[in-house]
Order: structure tokens, then sequence, then C-alpha cells
């Protein structure tokens, strides 16, 4: 096996970096920041979804809630982070855990990648909307609605996450 070809970086900014070896250019991001993606999930069988707009797509998405882990706490787990996020987006927080894995974003495009964390036990605790502006709407919906209410806010006009797909999955399926 050969040597892989070295890593040049076309571009960088504050918080991506483009990046080049041998033929394949891609993204990554920079200061080491990992994500963690969040599966709310109350004793009512609702789901906690988000909404909020997105330069890249110049509309809003729906979304599972979501946020970086180490931005500005240097020694954050991805489940501090999640509770953290939960919070901010959702206005709840959560007194059960679990880790769900590591997954790859979009890996012939980005080298990012998220952790999956469940989070049950949920208490509403404040309002949400996230934080500095972002303007983010909070949906409780029930699972068993979900397929319904996602077809519905993509006749309105908004995106849908590729990660929904992980609720979606069996009536697409079926």
């Amino acid at each position: 096996m050969s040597e892989p070809e070295p890593v040049e970086t076309a571009w960088q900014g504050k918080w991506i970096a483009v990046k080049t070896q041998g033929k394949w250019e891609y993204v990554s991001r920079t200061r080491g920041s990992r994500a963690v993606v969040i599966v709310a999930i109350d004793d009512d069988d609702h789901i906690l979804l988000v909404d909020q707009y997105r330069v890249p797509l110049g509309r809003r998405c729906l979304e599972l809630p979501a946020g970086l882990v180490g931005d500005d706490h240097a020694d954050d787990t991805p489940e501090q982070a999640a509770v953290r996020e939960l919070e901010e987006e959702t206005g709840y927080t959560a007194s059960d855990l679990q880790n769900l894995g590591e997954y790859q974003s979009s890996p012939g495009l980005v080298t990012e990648g998220f952790t999956l964390v469940r989070l049950r036990g949920l208490t509403r605790i404040g309002e949400g909307g996230g934080v500095d502006g972002e303007d983010i709407i909070v949906h409780r919906v029930p699972l068993g609605t979900l397929p319904d209410f996602v077809a519905t806010k993509r006749t309105e006009g908004l995106a849908v996450d590729v990660k929904l797909l992980l609720l979606l999955s069996p009536t697409l399926l079926a």
C-alpha cells in the first residue's frame, strides 16, 4: 500500500477549513470541535424537534436538536453538551441520558461526525429558542404523527435534515 498524499489547507476561516488530499476536496471543522445530535422523547412519546434558518440553505430547516461539543467548554462530554444544547434550544432538561454512538455526517464531503444521544425524563424549565438570535422554533410532536408532521413542514417550504430519517425510516421503507 502506498503512502497517502499530503493534506493541504486551501482555505481556513474561524469555523471551517477546506482541505485537499490528492484529487479529494473536503471540509473540516477548525478548533477540534465535534457535534452532538439529540433524540429527546418525553414520557408521553413526543419527540422534540426544532426549526431554524440555515444560511447555506437559504431557508428554515426542520431538525433534531444539536450543537457543538467543546465549543465554549473545553472539558465537555457529548452527554453534557446534549443536556446544555437541549436546554438552550428547546427549554427542556433531561434526567436520563444514553450515548448511542458516533456517526459520520457526509463522509464524502466533510470530516464532521456526531455523537447521537437519547434523552428521556424530560422536564420543561424554560422557553428555549436558542442563544444569540438563533430564532429556534420548538416542536413537540407525537411520534405516531411524525411522518405527517414532516410532510406538512416540507409543504410549508422547510428543508428537512437527513438525520430525521432515523425516525422516519420505518414508514419510508414500509
